[in-house]
């Protein structure tokens, strides 16, 4: 088993920074709860995770399949809660595939094994929320 520590270094007010992978990231709060809007919020990074873990599978199953598109957009939807602590009860993650003529049977078999064998992200996810998947293809 592999181990992986992070850290985040408070910078004053409601303003953290940390370094991923040589990346200087910035979170912070608005204004309206003391931060100073120097950065984005925590809580939608766990959906930025979620689309770059299973975009980055999917693009490297589809390339391995030689499935070619012109793009690939992933959007996350979560819906939250409104009482303390707030949390994603659900998580809708809808793959846009542009191109002429796309094997859906594979676009489907890409994301299948995304969600299902690969993406660590989505693993976890899966154990505490409902997540569902949507595919679609734009010409």
């Amino acid at each position: 088993m592999s181990r992986t520590s992070v850290h985040i270094d408070w910078k004053g007010g409601m303003s953290f920074e940390t370094e991923l992978d040589g990346h200087k990231l910035t979170l912070d709060a608005p204004e309206e709860v003391g931060g100073s809007d120097r950065g984005p919020r925590p809580k939608p990074f766990m959906l930025i995770a979620l689309a770059g873990c299973t975009g980055m599978d999917v693009v490297s199953i589809l390339k391995k399949m030689r499935v070619e598109y012109e793009g690939l957009r992933i959007f996350v939807e979560a819906e939250q809660t409104e009482e303390q602590p707030k949390q994603y009860s659900c998580m809708k993650v809808i793959y846009e595939f542009k191109g002429k003529d796309l094997p859906m049977d594979k676009l489907e078999k890409a994301v299948s094994l995304s969600e299902d064998r690969y993406c660590g992200v989505s693993a976890v996810y899966k154990k505490a929320i409902p997540l569902s998947t949507e595919i679609r293809v734009v010409e």
